[in-house]
């Protein structure tokens, strides 16, 4: 996922990377747009299928070395040293295969790791198309991933543009104010244009503005007669 989310910026840093000073930004959450997508999910299911396939081999093959282990500890009084020699190369060798397997099947770069690029990558291409679609309908110099690499400590909500892409994948959530869903208070067109609010103005997404405080009565003072 934070691969995908390094290739989103990179790629997109190339394409439109201007003058810092008319930057415009945004940001999405890849890997909630992945989760909306019915391919991801269907690339998910067969890298988890193979996955426990080649475990199940790797544990069926470990029970088989633990019953050669259990029968030299049975006769090893019985052995002669060359016998004894033979039996325990022969399960040093047994373990190392069982090892060499384990590290092809789900090791970096292993046929698990290669299955899994070869499913996902037509859906990262996907998604990778339709948010330059959105970078450049909506003329945006950068779009950062919440799920990459980079740090983002804080993120408007007025620059997320992941229901944009949801919308350009017809993925789009019909729920609002959910993870990854374009808030409520987001400008249709965009929301890249809205302008800041002016200081100490009582917003929802503004916690720290004091309330007012309530209107108190007051009594009239008589005035006196001389």
């Amino acid at each position: 996922m934070k691969k995908l989310g390094c290739f989103l910026f990179v790629g997109l840093f190339f394409l439109f990377g201007q003058d810092v000073g008319a930057q415009r930004f945004g940001y999405i959450d890849s890997g909630f747009i992945l989760q909306k997508m019915p391919a991801y999910a269907t690339a998910q299911a067969e890298v988890e299928k193979l996955s426990q396939t080649w475990q199940k081999e790797i544990e069926g093959m470990r029970a088989e070395l633990e019953k050669l282990q259990k029968s030299y500890q049975a006769e090893e009084i019985l052995l002669t040293p060359d016998m004894k020699v033979k039996r325990q190369e022969e399960l040093t060798r047994k373990d190392a295969e069982i090892r060499e397997y384990q590290r092809k099947m789900f090791g970096f770069e292993g046929s698990l790791f290669k299955r899994r690029q070869e499913l996902v990558r037509p859906v990262q291409d996907q998604l990778f198309e339709a948010v330059e679609k959105i970078v450049r309908q909506r003329g945006l110099n950068f779009m950062f991933d919440k799920s990459g690499d980079v740090v983002m400590l804080y993120t408007d909500p007025r620059h997320d543009y992941t229901e944009f892409v949801l919308e350009e994948l017809g993925l789009a959530s019909k729920e609002q104010n959910t993870a990854g869903a374009r808030p409520a208070d987001a400008l249709v067109d965009d929301p890249a244009d809205v302008p800041p609010l002016p200081a100490g103005a009582v917003t929802p997404q503004n916690p720290t503005t004091k309330k007012a405080e309530p209107i108190r009565k007051t009594t009239p003072v008589k005035k006196k007669n001389n």
